[in-house]
C-alpha cells in the first residue's frame, strides 16, 4: 500500500521556490519513497521517524517524517545541507 504525501506549510513554500530540475529530482525520489518510506541508510540522526533525500550536486536535503499509523509521508524541510539540522530542530 502506498503512503500519502503531505507538506508542512514552510516546506511547501520551500518546494515552490526550487528550480525545475531540483523539484523534478525530489519528485521522482518522493514517488518511490511513498511505496517504501523506511530506508535505514537515509535515517536522519537525532530524529524519530525522520529521513532525508540528498541532492549532492546542489548540496540540498529534503527531510520527511513517516507516520505509519496514518500511512503518510510529511515533507518537513527542504534546505542546504549545512542548515537542515538547525532549521529542522526549530520546526519539530
Amino acid at each position: 500500500m502506498s503512503y500519502k504525501l503531505k507538506f508542512v506549510k514552510k516546506a511547501l513554500k520551500e518546494w515552490e521556490k526550487l528550480d525545475g530540475e531540483t523539484r523534478e529530482f525530489f519528485k521522482k525520489k518522493l514517488k518511490s519513497i511513498l511505496k517504501n518510506p523506511h530506508n535505514k541508510r537515509n535515517k536522519l540522526k537525532g530524529f524519530e521517524n525522520v529521513y532525508k533525500i540528498k541532492l549532492k550536486q546542489k548540496s540540498y536535503r529534503l527531510a520527511y517524517y513517516v507516520d505509519d499509523t496514518e500511512k503518510s509521508v510529511t515533507v518537513l524541510i527542504i534546505a542546504h545541507r549545512d542548515d537542515i539540522y538547525k532549521k529542522l530542530g526549530k520546526r519539530k
